[in-house]
């Protein structure tokens, strides 16, 4: 039994008659029989007060319970409710979708649509997935190829030395602005002419850093090749400094990738248009690599020639 249920069997039981025991009633009138009566109905009233306090006490203990109750099946409709809309939206998608097929796809003969399934599962029908149907991939749109995705800055070249384990590789400290210099891995090439200690080049820097042979390359030197011609180190326009974006003439200027994704290829997929024109200008498409303000990136003696990373 709950205890508002003892409670109120308890005042049930306690009458204003039975609340005090008659000899109180005596007593008091005895000791004053002037107040006696006033004193006797004052604690009467006393009792009937606190067993109504005790009745609303009871009354807001049931009233709280059935709140928390009725939280919990609103909960449980709304769950069912949500259950119930799911199962008619499949309904109605299966709905739709059988007379697409019925009107778009003849329907085949008898003995051709039997035997496919009596020949691959003993006569139990075979689900697409058995059969090994592929559905066909929505076509998702491939990610812009613009050549602002490149984060092309200058760079002045602080040291040089090989690679410790592999000789055909050096290893160049290269300031590009910002807090600490990177490094970069390239090929050591014996057809490059130019002294590199000192000298500015453009490089990639938003390619993602990795260990050629245990060193941290975190970047890539642009060079200009031309075909059983030297190959250059791209230089950017006098009065460039380390850390100056290139951008290309007369192209929108957007921001460049943070990372350039492996999988999207981007640097792949640019590198076919740069090109040396027939003034040493480095070019994407017809438009100029650039440091806005001071000029236009060149080769410094060839023209006619490619742009690759190293």
């Amino acid at each position: 039994m709950s205890l508002s249920a003892k409670g109120n069997k308890k005042l049930e039981e306690m009458d204003s008659d039975k609340m005090f025991h008659p000899s109180l009633s005596a007593a008091l009138m005895k000791l004053d029989p002037e107040d006696g009566g006033k004193m006797m109905e004052y604690f009467q009233t006393h009792a009937l007060l606190a067993r109504e306090k005790t009745l609303l006490q009871a009354s807001v203990r049931e009233q709280k319970k059935l709140l928390v109750e009725n939280g919990k099946l609103k909960k449980d409709i709304e769950e069912l409710r949500h259950e119930l809309h799911d199962k008619q939206r499949r309904r109605v998608a299966k709905v739709l979708l059988s007379p697409s097929k019925t009107l778009n796809s003849p329907a085949p003969p008898a003995a051709a649509s039997q035997t496919p399934s009596l020949d691959l599962d003993g006569g139990r029908k075979v689900t697409r997935r058995q059969r090994g149907d592929k559905k066909a991939a929505p076509l998702t749109p491939s990610p812009t190829v613009d050549v602002s995705r490149l984060d092309l800055r200058v760079g002045r070249v602080l040291s040089v030395r090989r690679h410790p384990q592999a000789a055909n590789l050096t290893v160049q400290d290269v300031d590009v602005g910002e807090k600490a210099p990177r490094s970069v891995v390239s090929k050591r090439r014996p057809d490059d002419q130019q002294p590199l200690v000192g000298s500015l080049a453009v490089l990639l820097c938003n390619v993602k850093g990795c260990k050629v042979k245990g060193v941290a390359s975190h970047a890539r030197l642009l060079r200009c090749f031309q075909p059983d011609g030297p190959v250059e180190l791209l230089a950017p326009p006098t009065g460039s400094k380390p850390g100056d974006r290139v951008t290309f003439l007369n192209h929108p200027a957007g921001e460049p990738d943070r990372e350039l994704k492996a999988k999207q290829r981007v640097w792949d997929r640019v590198q076919a248009g740069l090109r040396v024109d027939a003034q040493g200008v480095a070019t994407y498409d017809g438009c100029g690599f650039q440091v806005e303000g001071k000029g236009l990136c060149r080769a410094p003696s060839l023209t006619n020639g490619t742009i690759r990373s190293t």
